[in-house]
């Protein structure tokens, strides 16, 4: 029987962004032909969350593999999550798959692409490789090894290998597609872009007086600049948190930011906002994706970021849902970056340099001092949405890729 198999850790029930994204893609592609998911059980947002080992799941069959689910701020247990999970999947690859499938993988975990490879080759299966996180470059980005290291080297040449044997490159933006197309092994004929997209079955505009979250702080008589999401090391919140100390300093009263989420960097934060008395921050933990709509729509413009040396690297999924709330956007991004890009041909906000605090300060006064027209860019934002980024948007160009005749 040909079948598509979807590969990656995460997986619904686990509730984090990769999870839903690949959940989506595989009932999407599920409507047109036969769909497995090989996956781990749930160890992000989820990490409790016992799922069956194997079930169908909306038109899927799902076969979750066993492995350890240990907290993965600690490198240790993310090591070992990785070492036990990935032997697991490959044992599961090795004896599942068949020369009729085709192979969809994912980036994450970064050891994951290569196990799956290296099957898929003694196979004889086409795999297509979908490139969420560029690796080693993200790495280097974000400070965890440095350039030039025997690591950086060796995974280098390992991506040749990979890039080498995928029958596709899935870029989920355009400045990666031209990044990798420079890369030992790919060749641009083999490299497409398809973006993710925006969860507009979850996510819609709502009016910001009656906002739950907004009355629940006390937030409703302040221009709210809101931050949600990760808080981790590829994330430029210090800057954030610079303008507000300045905006503090000035007097600003009016001004004030909100932070929605976790990550290595929320202890942080929350060290700085009490031993600085920055009283004009409110951080609150990561709230269900069943609550979008409210937490997205906390807020008067949003703030989308990361470090320098991101630029197509990565591109930050919560873009997309600001869009679907009709949220004007502040990008803490370099030009040229997938999100600058979007901001950009939409209308919808501002590009902000990373680390450039004073920069990301005039943004956000020139956004409080606009008031009245940041309900034309959020309708725009929301236009895109329902134009460009769409599920259906991107289930097409998949099932394109994958020769699917239309349901």
């Amino acid at each position: 029987m040909n079948r598509i198999w979807v590969v990656g850790e995460p997986y619904a029930p686990e509730e984090n962004t990769t999870a839903y994204y690949l959940t989506q893609t595989a009932e999407g592609l599920a409507r047109r032909t036969d769909v497995a998911v090989l996956c781990g059980q749930p160890s992000y947002l989820s990490r409790g969350v016992r799922a069956p080992n194997s079930e169908e799941l909306n038109g899927v069959d799902v076969r979750r593999c066993r492995g350890t689910t240990l907290d993965k701020n600690v490198l240790l247990f993310r090591l070992t999550n990785m070492l036990t999970l990935g032997t697991s999947m490959f044992l599961n690859a090795l004896f599942r798959f068949r020369k009729t499938d085709k192979v969809l993988v994912v980036s994450a975990p970064p050891s994951l692409p290569y196990l799956i490879a290296l099957v898929c080759r003694f196979r004889g299966v086409p795999y297509y490789f979908l490139l969420h996180d560029k690796y080693p470059e993200i790495l280097v980005a974000t400070g965890n090894i440095r350039e030039g290291s025997f690591l950086v080297k060796l995974i280098r040449r390992l991506n040749r290998w990979l890039y080498s044997g995928a029958a596709k490159i899935i870029a989920v933006g355009r400045d990666m597609e031209e990044a990798v197309a420079d890369e030992p092994g790919a060749d641009r004929e083999r490299i497409v872009t398809i973006q993710n997209w925006a969860s507009l079955e979850e996510v819609s505009p709502t009016d910001r007086s009656e906002n739950a979250l907004l009355k629940e702080l006390g937030l409703l008589d302040k221009f709210v600049v809101l931050y949600a999401g990760n808080m981790g090391p590829p994330q430029d919140i210090e800057s954030i948190v610079e303008a507000a100390g300045e905006l503090k300093k000035r007097g600003k009263e009016d001004v004030h930011f909100l932070f929605v989420g976790a990550g290595g960097k929320k202890a942080r934060l929350e060290k700085q906002k009490e031993e600085l008395g920055f009283d004009n921050i409110t951080i609150v933990g990561p709230r269900p994706r069943s609550d979008q709509t409210n937490f997205l729509n906390a807020c008067d413009v949003a703030i989308v970021t990361l470090v320098e040396g991101m630029k197509a690297l990565a591109m930050p999924s919560r873009t997309y849902n600001f869009l679907a709330a009709g949220k004007p956007i502040i990008a803490i991004v370099e030009e040229g970056s997938e999100t600058a890009i979007v901001v950009e041909e939409e209308d919808c906000g501002w590009i902000v340099p990373p680390h450039d605090a004073e920069a990301l300060l005039e943004a956000i006064v020139d956004a409080s001092t606009r008031r009245d027209e940041l309900a034309g860019m959020g309708a725009r934002a929301r236009r895109a949405a329902e134009t460009k980024y769409s599920f259906e948007t991107a289930l097409a160009k998949y099932s394109d890729l994958f020769e699917l005749e239309d349901d």
